[in-house]
C-alpha cells in the first residue's frame, strides 16, 4: 500500500474518528482506524462496535493499493501538526510499520493487520428516505441539551425519533427527555415514510451533528431493526439503536397552563445568566417573582451571597415560580425568534415554553421547589 493524501483532507477525516473511537478500548484493534486506498481515493474506517463510520477522501494518488490499520491518537496527532494543506505520503512497509512523510518530518508507525479490524455488513436498502442536512442538524440541536445522562433508564439516553401526524401532514418527530425537561421538535416531510419509531444513542447525535455542521446537502437515512444508517456524500455513519421503550410523552406536555409570560429573549436569556452567577454549582432555583409587567430573578445562595434582577414582561397575574438556570439556558440558545413566551399554571406546575418564530418545536421544564 502506498499513497499521497492532502494534510488537510487527512486532518477532517481523522478528527471525526475521535468522536468514535473510545479512549480506553480493551481491544488495541479499537483504537485503530482502517485506511483502504484503491482505485484513487482513501476509505478511512473508525469503530466502536456500536458505532461504524466511514469516511471517503477521492481523487488522492493511489501507487499501490492496499490496506491497513493503525492508532488513531498517534496519527491524528501527527498530522494535524504537520503543515497545512502539504502533501502527506503514506507507505506500509515490509516489516508492517506505516511510513509516513511529509516535508522533512518522518514517522513509522506501528500497524495491525486489516483482517482483524470488525466489519460488519448489512443490507440497509430497503426503505431509505432524505432530508435536508441543515433540516436534520436543526432537529437534533433542539432536542440534544435534553438528553438524559442517567444510566439507570438507558431508554431516555437518547432522542425519540418517530413519524407523526397531524392534520394529514407527516411529520419526523424528536423527542428527549431526562424528566426535569423535555424538548420536542418536528420535521415537515412530504409524505409518509417506511420508518419504525426508534431511540438515537447520545453518542451517535453528537457525532451526527459534528459531521452535518460542515456538511450541506441531502442525507439519506435507512434503517433495519435494530440499526440506523446516514449517508452524507462523503461519510457514512451506521449505528446500533437504544432497544427499550420511550414514554408516552404526550400525556407530560402541559394542557391547561393560561398564563402567558413573553420577554425578550435576550434581555431575559442575559439576566437569567447573571443572576445564576452567584450560583457555583447552579443547583440553586433562579426564582421568579411575577407580577403585571414585571419579572423578578433573584438567586440565593448561602456560601456565596445572592443577586437580584427586574425585566418589563407582558404578563397579567401575580405568581412565584423557580427553575434551574441551566434549563432555561439550554432552551433560549434554541430560540429561533427574538421573543421567548412561557405558559404557566402555578408554582409546582412544569412550564411550557413555546418559541414564536418556530411553530414546530416546544420545551417543557419542570420547577424547582424551594
Amino acid at each position: 500500500m502506498k499513497f499521497n493524501v492532502n494534510q488537510q483532507d487527512l486532518q477532517q477525516a481523522l478528527n471525526y474518528c475521535q468522536g468514535v473511537i473510545e479512549k480506553k478500548s480493551t481491544l488495541p484493534i479499537l483504537s485503530n482506524i482502517l485506511l483502504d486506498a484503491k482505485s484513487s481515493q482513501l476509505t478511512v474506517t473508525a469503530t466502536d462496535l456500536d458505532l461504524i463510520f466511514i469516511h471517503q477522501i477521492h481523487n488522492i494518488e493511489v501507487i499501490d493499493e492496499g490496506k491497513t490499520t493503525t492508532t488513531l491518537s498517534t496519527i491524528y496527532d501527527i498530522a494535524r501538526k504537520l503543515s497545512s494543506g502539504k502533501k502527506i505520503s503514506l507507505n506500509l512497509t515490509e516489516t508492517s510499520k506505516l511510513h509516513l512523510e511529509s516535508e522533512k518530518s518522518i514517522f513509522n508507525l506501528n500497524c495491525i493487520s486489516a483482517s482483524e479490524f470488525p466489519l460488519t455488513d448489512e443490507n440497509f436498502n430497503e426503505n431509505e428516505f432524505t432530508i435536508k442536512s441543515k433540516d436534520l442538524l436543526k432537529l437534533l440541536n433542539k432536542c440534544k441539551f435534553s438528553v438524559s445522562n442517567d444510566e439507570t433508564r438507558h431508554y431516555l439516553s437518547g432522542i425519540y425519533l418517530h413519524q407523526t401526524e397531524v392534520e394529514n401532514k407527516c411529520y419526523l418527530t424528536a423527542v428527549a427527555t431526562d424528566s426535569h425537561r423535555m424538548s420536542i421538535s418536528k420535521l415537515r416531510l412530504d409524505k409518509k415514510k417506511d420508518f419504525e419509531p426508534i431511540i438515537l444513542p447520545k453518542k451517535t447525535i453528537f457525532q451526527l451533528c459534528s459531521l452535518l455542521e460542515s456538511y450541506d446537502g441531502d442525507v439519506k437515512i435507512s434503517n433495519i431493526k435494530s440499526k440506523i444508517k446516514f449517508e452524507l456524500n462523503n461519510s457514512i455513519l451506521i449505528s446500533k439503536l437504544i432497544d427499550g421503550k420511550f414514554p408516552n410523552y404526550i400525556q407530560v406536555i402541559p394542557k391547561n397552563n393560561q398564563k402567558k409570560l413573553d420577554v425578550d429573549l435576550e434581555l431575559f436569556q442575559n439576566s437569567v445568566d447573571r443572576v445564576a452567577s452567584v450560583s457555583l454549582d447552579k443547583k440553586d432555583g433562579v426564582k421568579f417573582n411575577l407580577k403585571k409587567d414585571m419579572l423578578d430573578l433573584s438567586v440565593n445562595n448561602t456560601n456565596s451571597g445572592d443577586g437580584k434582577e427586574t425585566l418589563p414582561v407582558k404578563f397579567e397575574h401575580d405568581m412565584e415560580i423557580s427553575f434551574n438556570s441551566k434549563y432555561l439556558i439550554d432552551v433560549a440558545t434554541q430560540i429561533d425568534g427574538n421573543r421567548i413566551e412561557l405558559f404557566l399554571n402555578d408554582s409546582g406546575s412544569p412550564a411550557l415554553i413555546k418559541d414564536p418564530g418556530d411553530f414546530d418545536s416546544i420545551f417543557v421544564v419542570m420547577p424547582m421547589k424551594g
